[in-house]
């Protein structure tokens, strides 16, 4: 996928399956409130997992596992939850687990699973390692409260692992890195993607979304940005560009969203009107195609897909130095 369309003038760099939302909590197979934010991954035999935010009727999240071979239809959804929270060992899940990022460590053999922890201190930031979906490590609270909207890259810089997050601070909600020797001692924090301010579609509030995607020209970053409305919040998609050796130094940085609430699904259908949040990706066998799966409504799962060399085309027209 390499070309892109235009609608009313701009171009239309993610393109919806006409499937969509292709899961929602009436596939579940187990009570479930709503299904949305998934982490993806692409296991070795090929088929595409989804690690799914499963609200439940009380309101608190856990994580299930749902596989597919196409990655669009026919899902095996595990017929309990595959990842609980577990309050009596890590207080910090009290109320519930959200929104994983994940990662596959080649140095580890294993994945990394990064995900809010949301407790009575409020969401922060933890990790779980595993092999196979089934049993996970818990590593614990890495990140304390308020942060989330964190993944780890794939691979160490210069010696340490590195974790993208959003913490909220005095001056707003921006995204930041952190290193580590060993997944469990974070430091070296650094800003690395700041909220504008005024008008800016992202302006105040601004976090990471899908993990960072790995190209020849640098490490591509879909991150989202929150616009507060009279009606309430508009949460869309931007694109910047980070240098592959240096991930905390920003290369480009477009000036305009590129994908936004439009379908009634994302609009109207849901607990959360416009709202797209995208959690996970994998890259196609052309190693160009991004299959982007994101949260519609904060009720269900999409699919929009889109093109590697597209994003960097379009951030060479349309975005501005960092």
């Amino acid at each position: 996928m390499t070309d892109t369309t235009k609608v009313r003038g701009y171009q239309t760099l993610f393109h919806r399956h006409k499937a969509n939302p292709i899961l929602t909590a009436a596939d579940w197979p187990y009570p479930a409130h709503t299904v949305f934010n998934a982490g993806a991954t692409r296991l070795r035999d090929g088929t595409t997992l989804l690690l799914c935010r499963v609200e439940d009727r009380c309101g608190h999240s856990h994580l299930c596992a749902a596989r597919s071979a196409n990655g669009v239809d026919s899902w095996a959804i595990d017929s309990e939850p595959t990842l609980r929270p577990d309050p009596a060992n890590f207080p910090e899940e009290l109320w519930g687990i959200e929104d994983p990022r994940i990662t596959f460590l080649e140095e580890l053999g294993k994945y990394a699973v990064a995900y809010t922890a949301f407790s009575k201190g409020g969401p922060g930031v933890a990790l779980a390692l595993t092999e196979d979906f089934r049993q996970f490590e818990r590593l614990g609270l890495i990140m304390q409260p308020d942060d989330k909207d964190a993944a780890v890259l794939p691979r160490r810089i210069e010696g340490s692992f590195a974790l993208l997050h959003r913490p909220m601070t005095d001056s707003g909600a921006h995204v930041w890195i952190s290193f580590s020797p060993d997944l469990r001692n974070w430091g070296s924090h650094k800003l690395l993607l700041q909220a504008r301010k005024g008008g800016w579609w992202d302006a105040n509030k601004v976090g990471l979304s899908p993990p960072l995607i790995e190209t020849s020209r640098g490490w591509l970053m879909l991150y989202h940005g929150v616009r507060q409305t009279a009606s309430g919040a508009l949460y869309r998609l931007g694109v910047a560009l980070f240098a592959l050796d240096r991930p905390d130094r920003c290369l480009l940085r477009g000036d305009s969203w590129v994908f936004g609430a439009e379908t009634s699904y994302e609009r109207h259908q849901g607990d959360v009107p416009n709202v797209v949040f995208p959690c996970g990706y994998t890259i196609g066998p052309d190693h160009d195609t991004i299959n982007l799966y994101y949260g519609a409504a904060d009720t269900s799962v999409a699919l929009a897909r889109s093109s590697v060399r597209a994003l960097l085309r379009w951030l060479d027209e349309h975005g501005s130095p960092c």
